[in-house]
């Protein structure tokens, strides 16, 4: 429910589905994995039935992102849950979860350090107000370190100083990036945090953040437990005890490694990004955003500006004749649009590898790149356009039954043709 530009819950739903715990040694989603995500899904679909498409956003994170086969996952998922399901980059995700966290706390001008132990992931990052200023995402998460070294639900202080050490390599560039100098507050968000918090504050330490002599407490709680299930804690949650061990040496590592003395808890994160992007709070600042990463990307790979802003103009002047001749939700259809006029600017990005192939370069150059405001989803839409804009269309993965796509693709190509003599 929104209410004078904010916005507030009225209903939660929530199923523990641990993807993460189902790749196998080649990185592939087990026929499990897949099968428990797809019930997940289908039952939110059946929940989210009637919501409109601008309603709705579904994100997958760093399993899918490592899933070699997140594709026959997604075609199924989206088909159960009804709705597209984007696959944010660690980046992207890292800039959302800031952007929740900083929705719900004051606007000062302390320097933020925000921390967010996933299951197979650990973002951390640096900002100030409702400004992320550094960004980065670890593959290291409480999932991935209890399956690694408490695999067997054991806990031993052995395993505990090898996860510890494991985790600081992983983290070890992030001291350079966030050394203690450069933040004033440090924050902790979601699942491995929240699980930490509440277990010391049912066992009467201070709310609302972790010390590190709670970590220490709770290190020996487990210790004397020996196994997962034979840990008796208040405030710990059945689904929590096998993946404890885990995000607590993470947070360990985090605490030694970047001088943290104090985490407070954070209210918001991903999710709460996510729908402040959906009301369109930071539409305006996702628009630059995104208009800067692909001037960015464009000037990195030495593409020339002016050839295409001249492609772009011409194909969404053909665009908006297509769009004059039916009916479309005028939504989608600046959405694509804008696309199209990104394609267009980064079409010659491959051009420095390579003159004959360079849009084959360029679509994996898009395919490859982290760039802010884009979702791994729309970044490989991209690299279609610029993959299909010459040449034969067979080499194309791509749904020929979207007709939006096929619409920009084709006007892409007569743009690209009409402006050959590059005037």
């Amino acid at each position: 429910k929104i209410d004078h530009g904010q916005f507030y819950r009225t209903e939660y739903l929530k199923e523990t589905v641990r993807q993460g715990g189902g790749l196998d040694e080649n990185r592939n989603l087990t026929a499990q994995a897949m099968q428990r995500g797809w019930d997940c899904l289908a039952r939110f679909g059946e929940r989210l039935a009637g919501f409109s498409p601008g309603e709705v956003r579904a994100v997958a994170t760093q399993t899918l992102r490592e899933a070699r086969n997140r594709d026959e996952f997604l075609q199924t998922g989206m088909r159960l849950l009804g709705f597209p399901i984007d696959v944010n980059s660690g980046r992207e995700e890292a800039r959302l979860i800031y952007q929740g966290v900083a929705q719900a706390l004051p606007h000062t001008s302390e320097r933020r350090l925000v921390v967010d132990i996933g299951g197979r992931s650990t973002e951390i990052i640096l900002g100030q107000d409702v400004h992320s200023h550094s960004m980065e995402s670890y593959r290291v998460g409480s999932v991935t370190w209890s399956m690694r070294y408490f695999a067997d639900g054991q806990f031993t202080k052995r395993g505990f100083q090898m996860a510890e050490i494991a985790a600081q390599a992983v983290l070890d560039e992030a001291l350079t990036l966030y050394a203690p100098a450069q933040w004033d507050v440090a924050y902790g968000s979601a699942g491995t945090v929240n699980a930490v918090v509440d277990v010391l504050a049912a066992s009467g330490w201070p709310s609302g953040h972790v010390s590190q002599d709670g970590l220490d407490w709770l290190l020996d709680k487990l210790l004397a437990a020996q196994t997962a299930d034979r840990l008796r804690i208040p405030g710990m949650r059945e689904d929590r005890k096998a993946i404890i061990g885990g995000g607590l040496s993470i947070l360990r590592a985090l605490f030694s490694l970047l001088g943290i003395n104090q985490l407070e808890q954070a209210s918001g994160g991903l999710r709460h990004g996510l729908l402040l992007d959906l009301m369109g709070s930071t539409s305006q600042q996702t628009t630059d955003l995104r208009a800067q990463s692909i001037q960015r990307l464009a000037a990195k790979f030495g593409a020339d500006p002016v050839h295409g802003k001249r492609v772009g103009q011409v194909a969404w002047h053909l665009f908006e004749q297509l769009h004059a001749a039916q009916e479309q939700d005028p939504v989608a259809w600046q959405q694509a649009g804008c696309t199209l006029a990104w394609a267009a600017q980064l079409l010659e990005i491959g051009s420095q590898i390579s003159h004959s192939d360079y849009h084959k370069h360029g679509a994996y150059i898009l395919d490859n790149t982290d760039s802010l405001g884009f979702d791994l989803t729309e970044l490989h839409q991209l690299g279609l356009l610029v993959l299909g804009h010459r040449g034969k269309l067979r080499k194309l993965d791509a749904d020929f039954e979207d007709s939006l796509f096929v619409q920009q693709l084709m006007v892409l190509r007569l743009a690209v043709a009409l402006c050959h003599a590059r005037r």
